[in-house]
């Protein structure tokens, strides 16, 4: 089994919750818009982190961090970029990747939306872990918590603070 703990949108803010959030999870995943390497060192530093750029993200972060991110967790095939849309509207390009790669998780940020969707025609989980930063529009920050143990997801856990 393993605990992933998923942000997006951090936009240079580190919020130090994330070290309790977080205390108990194999591996943090980032869905783009990391805003500066600090946030990526703490991170790092923190616990082991996938991460891919956003649009944001200057040219240090994007020297660190590919546009998207393919790998297997557990039995699971996951695929992680920052700009992506959601099920029957996904950013152009982005279907024909999924077609190809087929993976179980595709993972984006961008909307500052949280979204945990169910994409029954491309057969896969859409997670967009909504934003933790501050900018932007939202009102709530959030971030997800779950499990992966063989080709199954569980206890998927909404963290949500206002801002």
């Amino acid at each position: 089994m393993t605990k992933i703990g998923l942000i997006s949108d951090t936009h240079g803010y580190f919020d130090p919750k994330i070290y309790e959030w977080f205390k108990d999870v194999d591996e943090i995943w980032h869905a783009g818009d990391i805003g500066n390497e600090e946030v990526l060192n703490k991170l790092e530093e923190f616990k082991p982190t996938k991460a891919v750029f956003g649009n944001i993200d200057n040219w240090q972060i994007r020297s660190r961090t590919p546009e998207f991110l393919e790998f297997k967790c557990e039995e699971m095939k996951i695929l992680i970029t920052h700009i992506g849309g959601y099920p029957a509207r996904y950013t152009p390009g982005i279907t024909k990747l999924l077609t190809e790669k087929k993976p179980d998780i595709f993972i984006c940020g961008h909307s500052h939306i949280l979204k945990v969707i169910n994409d029954s025609k491309l057969n896969l989980l859409h997670l967009n872990p909504g934003a933790i930063g501050k900018s932007g529009f939202h009102q709530v920050r959030t971030a997800l918590r779950f499990q992966i143990e063989g080709n199954n997801i569980k206890e998927m856990e909404i963290i949500e603070l206002k801002r």
